[in-house]
């Protein structure tokens, strides 16, 4: 099957379907959400394992929002193909993260510039030392204008991309220790692949758990509540 045809197993969606920037989000129903609440003239270019994506515009921007899972190597399968098979420019996840910090609230958002892992993801590459993954500095910028000037909490720092969900040793919690404010599962792969593709990239999550305090928001509200970085994701999109 040709490039212009169908590229990606994963995504199915025809060469062309999907735009330069795309949001992407772990739970495929929050990638519905942004499509029916925010963009225009929605269309859905695949369902390929309950992953939606669709393609709209947004003040007349085109974007597009696409699932990718949870952990790392779910998010590493579709933003590779998105990367290097769609030629897709821009890739900001808006997820959910858990606070190791006491100085973030539930709904806060918080901007990756950088990424922590206790994954193996990158060791494909052989580096000959340990590579430290960033976000793209003007997209970052762009982030934190948007959200001072529409005065929503936030802060900028370093993150922790756990393999582990349920991690019976608590040790993601000594990761505060280095300044490290938030835990989740996917942003250093998200920038290795777009280091390696030459691509641009950032995580903008919501926090949904407080873990020193252990507050916890419900499944409802963290697919369709935290619409603050939707709507800074899509105003940088």
């Amino acid at each position: 099957m040709s490039k212009e045809q169908c590229p990606s197993p994963h995504i199915a969606a025809r060469y062309g379907e999907i735009a330069k920037t795309v949001l992407v989000c772990g739970d495929p129903l929050r990638a519905k959400f942004i499509a029916e609440n925010f963009l225009e003239n929605a269309v859905c270019y695949s369902e390929i394992r309950g992953m939606y994506g669709f393609t709209g515009t947004y003040k007349g921007k085109r974007v597009s929002v696409q699932g990718h899972g949870m952990g790392i190597p779910s998010i590493g399968i579709y933003t590779y193909e998105l990367f290097n098979f769609y030629d897709v420019e821009r890739i900001i996840r808006i997820g959910t993260a858990g606070a190791i910090s006491s100085d973030l609230n539930l709904g806060d958002m918080y901007f990756a510039m950088g990424a922590c892992t206790d994954s193996n993801y990158g060791h494909q590459y052989g580096f000959p030392a340990q590579f430290a993954p960033v976000a793209d500095y003007g997209l970052l910028e762009d982030a934190v204008r948007v959200a001072r000037e529409n005065g929503f909490p936030f802060q900028v720092g370093n993150i922790y991309s756990a393999d582990v969900f349920y991690d019976e040793s608590d040790r993601q919690m000594e990761w505060g220790r280095f300044g490290v404010k938030a835990v989740e599962m996917e942003s250093s792969g998200l920038y290795i692949n777009a280091a390696a593709a030459g691509k641009k990239a950032l995580t903008i999550c919501t926090i949904s758990d407080q873990l020193v305090r252990r507050e916890y928001a419900t499944a409802e509200q963290r697919r369709s509540s935290f619409t603050n970085m939707m709507k800074v994701a899509l105003e940088i999109a």
